[in-house]
Order: C-alpha cells, then structure tokens, then sequence
C-alpha cells in the first residue's frame, strides 16, 4: 500500500505527497504537494498549516493520487488546476490557451505606468489585446482601469471562449468585445493602447524548451516564425504604417523574447517609427531580463 493511500489526514496527505513528487525530480515538491492538496480538499494552503490533522477522505485521496501521478508525470500544477494566479486574479486555464507566467506581469506594469502618464484613469480609453488567450492581459488592465473598454482579438474561438470565462469571472465582460480574427487587417488606429504577448519562440526552438512549455502550451501560442519576431513584424507594420490620425496617444506595449527587445525597435524604426524622447519604454522581468517593449506609435 502506497504511502499517500495510509494517509487519514492532511498533514499526512501533504508528506506522503511531497515525497512522491521529490522522489520523481519535481523542483518544490513541498509547494506543489501543498497546492494539489488544498485544491482536493477545497481550502488553501493555510488551512493546511492550521489544520493539519483535518481528515482526508477516501474519495479526496483518490482524487489527489490522480493529480500526484499527473504532477510526478511532468504536467504543470496550473494545468492540473486548471487556473493560474496573475497580477493578483485567478484565470481559468485549459490546453487551448498559454499558461500565464509573472515575466508577462511586467506588461501589466507597463500598461498602467503608461495609464497615469497619460491620465487614462480619468477617462474612457480603448484597448486591445492581441493573442488574448486566456485573457490574463486585458481583463487585467481593464480591472485597474473602470472607465476603458476593450477588445480581446485571437484567432482561436477556444481560447476566445477561455478569456471570455475570464471576462465573466471578474465582472468586465460589459467592456470586452471577443473577435475571432488574426491581426493582419486588422485596424488598430481607433485603440489608445494595444498590449500582446506574441508567440515569439522561433519555430525550430520550441522542442527544445522545457517540456512543461513544449508538452503542455500549445504550440499556437510559442511559434514566431523561422527567426521568432513574424508576430512582432504584423503588429508594428499595421501600428506604424496606420494611415489615421488619431486625437490621443497610441501605445504598444509587446512582451518579448530573450534578446528580442533591440530586434523589435529595429523592426519599429524599418517601418518608419521615428522614436523621441519618451516615447520608448523597456521592462526587465524579475529575473533581470529584458521583456517588455513598450512603443509610442503617435501623438
């Protein structure tokens, strides 16, 4: 009989677990054993600490054993739950969308730096997110900003339907427009600000990255083309080569690829941006690297 099968309370679920996974090579067994348990028995990790002897059912430890095993497998816990924490929420998650990482959260950061410079908070502004996904972007950045409206464009309807779950789940969807489109077309000269996390792994790469991205994201989401920057390149082309004038500032905020931040300005300057004073801002991600781009297209 397994260790996790004699387990009769939480603590214990929580150690038989534990050991399992470290014994499988999982990076923080002890936080991801806490996470599948609390997910089981419906609370969190601090009803754990306190109640460590609650009990655990039989039903509860069968299901756990299903997540240990898929965990010990190499399945990201986010998968396993089905949703992610980011920039404070929680957002569904399902094998059609990107799983949301803290390096995008710099694009938040980006986003709402480049709202109180403009003064957006005070007033109605217009958004898009392309490649919504999940729709961790925009719904975010329209759950900071109450007065903006946006429009999650991917062209994906499954992912589509994942972000307007979202939408619902933290009360925006009033704002939110859902287009199932590519972005090539695509007029972006009535939005104030477009925010994207691209795919911008080049193509021959992707097999290569940890298999909890390469097996679990799909490969919609990761491939940028030959060189990774084909996503950047239509994004820019249709912002800088736009033929309207608009009454307020256009932004883009991009996240981007390791070593891609100077790639994107050159992109942006090859269509024609003439870059000023103000009108570039660039994020690193808590690991120091650089990834997020932020672009002013007009004023």
């Amino acid at each position: 009989m397994s260790t996790l099968a004699r387990s009769r309370t939480v603590g214990e679920a929580v150690r038989a677990v534990t050991l399992a996974l470290r014994a499988a090579g999982v990076e923080d067994a002890g936080r991801d054993a806490r996470l599948l348990v609390a997910a089981v028995t419906g609370g969190d990790t601090g009803d754990l600490i306190r109640e460590p002897e609650r009990a655990l059912s039989a039903g509860e430890a069968q299901v756990l054993a299903g997540m240990m095993h898929r965990r010990a497998a190499g399945e990201p816990v986010s998968r396993i739950l089905g949703w992610r924490e980011f920039y404070g929420r929680r957002f569904a998650i399902t094998p059609d969308v990107l799983d949301p990482r803290a390096d995008t959260e710099t694009v938040i950061e980006v986003a709402l730096e480049i709202a109180r410079r403009e003064g957006w908070r005070e007033r109605q502004v217009s958004i898009l997110d392309r490649g919504t996904g999940s729709g961790c972007l925009l719904v975010t950045v329209l759950a900071e900003l109450p007065l903006a409206t946006g429009t999650e464009l991917d062209i994906s309807a499954a992912a589509l339907a994942v972000a307007r779950r979202n939408a619902g789940r933290l009360d925006v969807t009033q704002r939110c427009t859902f287009v199932a489109s590519d972005i090539a077309g695509f007029n972006l000269d009535s939005y104030d600000l477009v925010v994207s996390n691209p795919p911008y792994i080049p193509a021959a790469d992707i097999t290569a990255l940890d298999p909890e991205v390469c097996r679990f994201d799909p490969h919609l989401a990761l491939d940028g083309g030959a060189d990774g920057l084909r996503f950047y390149r239509t994004i820019l082309s249709g912002a800088v080569t736009g033929h309207h004038v608009a009454s307020t500032p256009q932004w883009l905020v991009l996240e981007a690829g390791i070593g891609q931040t100077r790639q994107i300005i050159e992109i942006a300057c090859e269509f024609g941006l003439s870059i000023r004073d103000g009108d570039l801002i660039l994020r690193n991600d808590l690991g120091n690297i650089p990834r997020c781009v932020a672009l002013r297209t007009r004023s």
